[in-house]
């Protein structure tokens, strides 16, 4: 059955409204016409790499913290995470600075829980190899990175850590934009067939049964520009959501 298009009128977290709170106020969320990867006009775009500020990157690395305390909490059965890996480029300061800040907030938890992150061409000299920091080998392995579309970054990286001996046991993401992957038609011709498709998200969920979460959606957004008033962005948020909604 296909998910509702209506969005929740729930109340977020306080960790989620300072989180999108802080992408506003600095532009790293902002609203216009932008063309993604899968061809998609859309009318928000979401850029981590702008988050190279310390206020930036405390309320980033607070908001990834209290989401996967709260993911592990729901998920019982996903073992603890011995490496907590970031892909790179992005991915490598965001693991760094929430490792500190899940310390910070439970040092008896995380203080025996390490950082790794790729190079993007293995290092041929040295210590040698294609991962910084901790070893993968025999390590239940939690990813975090900015934004997730079609999957394909994700595909890659549980991979490399299946490579590296390692095992994924979970995915967070900072924005999970909830919209469905694009059919044959749409990466051919640039046009959507309208059929039902699943999430670059609930497609790894299904694939590899590993559990994802994310700090945001496109719905705690609307939410959060609701209190805002920004009727024209929220219309036009709406419309892409009701149009690309995923099924899942």
């Amino acid at each position: 059955m296909a998910a509702s298009t209506q969005p929740t009128t729930s109340i977020i977290p306080a960790y989620k409204t300072a989180f999108l709170q802080s992408c506003l106020s600095a532009n790293v969320l902002t609203f216009g016409t932008f063309t993604l990867k899968s061809g998609r006009q859309s009318p928000y775009f979401f850029n981590a790499g702008s988050f190279h500020t310390s206020p930036l990157l405390s309320a980033i690395s607070t908001a990834y913290a209290h989401t996967i305390i709260s993911f592990l909490s729901s998920h019982p059965s996903i073992p603890k995470p011995d490496i907590l890996f970031g892909p790179a480029y992005k991915g490598i300061s965001l693991a760094c600075s929430t490792l500190l800040e899940l310390y910070r907030l439970d040092p008896q938890t995380w203080s025996s829980v390490s950082y790794s992150f790729n190079r993007k061409e293995a290092k041929d000299h040295g210590e040698g190899g294609g991962i910084v920091g901790a070893s993968l080998k025999g390590k239940n392995v939690l990813v975090i990175d900015d934004v997730i579309t079609a999957g394909t970054a994700i595909r890659e990286t549980i991979r490399l850590v299946a490579k590296e001996g390692g095992k994924v046991v979970g995915f967070v993401v900072a924005l999970d934009r909830v919209e469905k992957m694009p059919g044959p038609r749409e990466e051919e011709e640039g046009v959507d067939d309208g059929e039902p498709r699943m999430s670059a998200l609930g497609q790894i969920k299904r694939e590899f049964g590993v559990q994802t979460a994310s700090i945001v959606t496109s719905d705690d957004l609307i939410a959060v520009l609701r209190g805002k008033g920004d009727e024209g962005d929220i219309k036009r948020l709406e419309e892409y959501r009701r149009r690309y909604l995923a099924s899942d």
